[in-house]
């Protein structure tokens, strides 16, 4: 089970391989916290002369899953509450076939 702190430091990970490739400083610019983890959103830090963000292409945020430390890097032209409730879907979908599994393995003798 990872800690919030644990998620942060697989999302920073993630963003060091896009800061190579932007003339931009990047960061975790807020974070959601889901019922299975964390909504890790990122993304240029403000201009100092001009105030503004600079937009980035892609940059969809961090899904980061607190049970099996999954981290998911989610689509921008989809919208996320679609994403959440796929990646929800897919973790009853998981945990019925472990159940199912799990109920096969006690039969056996």
């Amino acid at each position: 089970m990872l800690t919030e702190e644990e998620a942060r430091r697989l999302v920073l990970v993630e963003i060091d391989d896009v800061r190579g490739n932007v003339e931009y400083d990047l960061q975790i610019l807020r974070v959601e916290v889901l019922s299975f983890g964390w909504l890790f959103y990122w993304g240029a830090v403000r201009d100092d002369q001009s105030g503004r963000r600079p937009r980035l292409g892609g940059n969809g945020p961090f899904l980061v899953d607190r049970e099996n430390g999954r981290l998911i890097r989610t689509a921008t032209g989809v919208p996320i509450a679609r994403q959440l409730a796929d990646y929800e879907r897919r973790l009853r979908r998981e945990a019925h076939a472990r159940n199912a599994a799990a109920k096969r393995d006690a039969r056996q003798p």
